[in-house]
């Protein structure tokens, strides 16, 4: 590895055996770029203990925000002409996985800070180690006015100082990965024959031979590694020196780690966990166009809820783990309840992709990373088939089916006649897509009717993107009309009623075109935006009274509509040019949409008891977030039954407004003689986790 001295002198040493080249000694005290020199004794140096396994591959110490915001301080400007380490970028390359790192996908135009954190993940070392290392070598962390060669040899890794570098090593790059895993080939030993961990061994002050040797006993594998990497330790004249010259038998380079590292990231020997915050991911559910990440979080330093970061991909997301998890409060009673987290996060893109979740620090410690997931999205262009192109009655009868991977919703489609186009919804009822889309729902078809002449037409359909991807050709057919001449007449039936639920609008009724038994279609208007369905569901009433034109002729549509008043018209669409007819007009308040805002249930078990063959528990429990009846199960000992809540108990929401009055339940479960354990929990009725009501003993005679 190169050599950084006082100006930047490389010191000849021979090449060590091994996977990477010998380092030299740094027999300079430190790069002009170093901080301020201090005189002190290094009284915490311990040749054989550098630093702990535990810290040294502790890889969730900085986050790649956090190294930049490191590098950003250390060198606040860069002298013109010059690329610092906080600007630096370079397009990494793939790497594949082996036993000593999990591989690496190489990205174009990659900082430096993102670099040396996706390095420490994948191989499992301590992301503030390369920062120092970084330091040591070539003073770059804090370098104003770096040369090229300084970043193609960022770590001396292949380099040995009496030849050039290992060409598989050039490069910032190929540096990084190339030492972060040549330590965790150290650190395994069994290619080596020096420093095993437990062993004394006499180690060089100097590559002058003349200058002796120590005998230093090491204590961890993490400074058998670093004693690989620089096969030097320092004399008293060099621990004496502090940041300074030593004399000519000192060398530097581990010294200036211990250095490095503690001034800038704190003790070498710490165990970096103890204050460091913990938690779970109990949720990674890929979703059309999204992924749900939900678990807990919480800081051993404070019952205050703590931040969470979740990263898809390259992009983070802040999020605070502040929702009520009885359960965490039940293990960690000084903690409190308010650790649970979960969020609903974009997920687009056909490639697999890394969803992280970090709990931030607060106070004493360091960020964690809780854990990562790869999945693969629920995303990309839409699908689909134009499924029928026929004539008959002087129209075309168009139909088919559309899906876009980005939402389990409806999607726009557009039909174009001979190049003229027509917007459609297709969200009717298709219970023969394919496997693919079986978690989306069966409302994704699409219907229309549109008069024609007589001739050869043609016909187009496109689904419209919904996410990421582009709009899609779903099919083209060519069909011949025979025609029909107008009669003057128009469609005529009835808007018989529009019903508003949470979220949508169902407008339903009736229309025939006197000139054609065939369904025709309903152009539906919600506050003047158009959707067109095609009146063909079967209405007997209306073939019991017009028997000419048969039952299809109703229509029923469920439209989406945000919260408040809406005005709702039908227009009957006419089968030819005589005149379309309008239905009238009605308004509906659509109600304001119930929030799941991951509460967890609350209730209790009240009474246990017992009886010959049997054991009956009863409580209340609800969700404060849905008024319904929740699940309750109720064991005894391992066997389980699920009940729902519905008995009345007005007791409940005199205390609990929000319960209702059906929130009791009782329910009885088969048990043999003897004593047994019953207890119940309350099911969550969406997002916050489940809750434990409590047990009671019996003994069934």
């Amino acid at each position: 590895m190169l050599v950084i001295a006082a100006v930047f002198v490389a010191v000849l040493a021979p090449a060590f055996a091994g996977g990477a080249a010998a380092s030299a000694t740094q027999t300079s005290a430190a790069s002009t770029a170093a901080t301020s020199v201090r005189p002190m004794t290094l009284d915490g140096f311990q040749a054989g203990n550098i630093i702990s396994d535990a810290v040294f591959t502790n890889r969730s110490t900085m986050t790649a925000d956090q190294i930049q915001a490191f590098f950003n301080a250390k060198v606040p400007s860069c002298q013109s002409g010059y690329t610092c380490l906080k600007d630096f970028r370079v397009t990494s390359q793939n790497r594949p996985a082996d036993s000593y790192c999990s591989g690496y996908s190489g990205t174009a135009n990659e900082s430096a800070a993102s670099i040396i954190y996706r390095v420490a993940q994948s191989c499992n070392i301590n992301p503030q180690v390369l920062i120092v290392m970084l330091q040591k070598e070539q003073g770059l962390v804090t370098h104003t006015w770096p040369s090229n060669w300084r970043y193609d040899s960022a770590l001396g890794q292949g380099c040995p100082d009496d030849a050039p570098c290992d060409s598989t090593y050039v490069g910032f790059f190929q540096q990084i990965y190339g030492a972060a895993r040549q330590m965790q080939i150290y650190m395994e030993g069994k290619w080596f024959a020096w420093y095993a961990p437990g062993n004394t061994w006499n180690i060089l002050y100097n590559p002058n031979s003349g200058c002796g040797s120590g005998p230093v006993t090491i204590a961890n594998k993490a400074t058998a590694a670093l004693y690989y990497y620089t096969p030097y330790q320092p004399n008293a004249a060099a621990l004496r020196a502090g940041y300074g010259e030593g004399d000519s038998c000192s060398a530097y380079g581990n010294r200036n780690f211990y250095n490095y590292f503690t001034d800038w990231f704190g003790s070498t020997q710490s165990n970096p966990t103890a204050d460091n915050p913990f938690g779970n991911i109990e949720l990674m559910q890929v979703q059309p166009g999204a992924v749900a990440v939900a678990g807990w979080a919480l800081d051993p330093n404070t019952s205050s809820p703590v931040a969470v970061h979740i990263y898809v991909g390259p992009t983070g997301t802040p999020t605070t783990a502040n929702l009520p998890r009885s359960d965490i409060a039940a293990a960690y009673p000084a903690a409190g309840a308010n650790h649970g987290y979960s969020a609903v996060l974009p997920l687009t893109g056909t490639a697999d992709t890394d969803v992280c979740v970090y709990a931030m620090n607060l106070g004493p410690g360091a960020t964690v990373l809780i854990g990562c997931k790869t999945v693969k999205p629920l995303s990309g262009s839409p699908s689909g088939k134009l499924d029928t192109v026929k004539a008959a009655d002087g129209a075309l009868q168009i139909s088919g089916w559309a899906v876009d991977p980005d939402t389990a919703g409806p999607i726009p489609v557009h039909v174009y006649v001979d190049g003229v186009g027509a917007p459609l919804v297709a969200d009717k009822a298709r219970t023969d897509l394919p496997a693919t889309f079986s978690g989306y729902g069966v409302n994704h078809g699409f219907e229309t009717k549109v008069s024609v002449a007589a001739g050869s037409h043609s016909v187009c359909a496109y689904a419209m993107n919904a996410g990421a991807g582009g709009n899609v050709e779903i099919g083209c057919s060519t069909v011949t009309s025979t025609g029909t001449a107008p009669t003057g007449r128009v469609p005529f039936g009835s808007f018989e009623a529009v019903t508003a639920v949470a979220g949508a609008l169902n407008v339903g009724g009736w229309t025939i075109d006197p000139d054609v038994a065939a369904p025709i279609s309903v152009r539906i208007s919600v506050d003047g935006k158009d959707s067109t369905y095609v009146a063909d569901f079967p209405r007997a009433d209306v073939g019991a009274v017009y028997p000419a034109s048969g039952a299809k002729h109703g229509f029923s549509a469920k439209i989406d509509a945000s919260a408040g008043q809406h005005t709702v018209c039908v227009t009957a669409l006419n089968n030819d040019a005589s005149g379309d007819t309008n239905l009238g007009c009605r308004t509906a308040t659509v109600p304001a949409p119930v929030v799941d805002l991951g509460r967890p249930p609350l209730g209790n078990l009240e009474l246990v008891t017992a009886a010959p063959g049997s054991v009956t528990a009863a409580g209340w429990a609800f969700d404060p977030d849905t008024s319904g009846p929740i699940a309750v199960h109720i064991y005894v000992d391992a066997d389980g039954k699920a009940i729902e809540t519905g008995l009345t108990r007005t007791d409940v929401p005199a205390i609990y407004p929000g319960a209702g009055t059906g929130s009791g339940f009782s329910g009885t479960v088969p048990a043999t003689p003897g004593a047994h354990n019953v207890c119940a929990y309350a099911i969550n009725n969406g997002a916050g986790g489940n809750v434990f009501l409590g047990c009671g003993a019996v003994t069934v005679p």
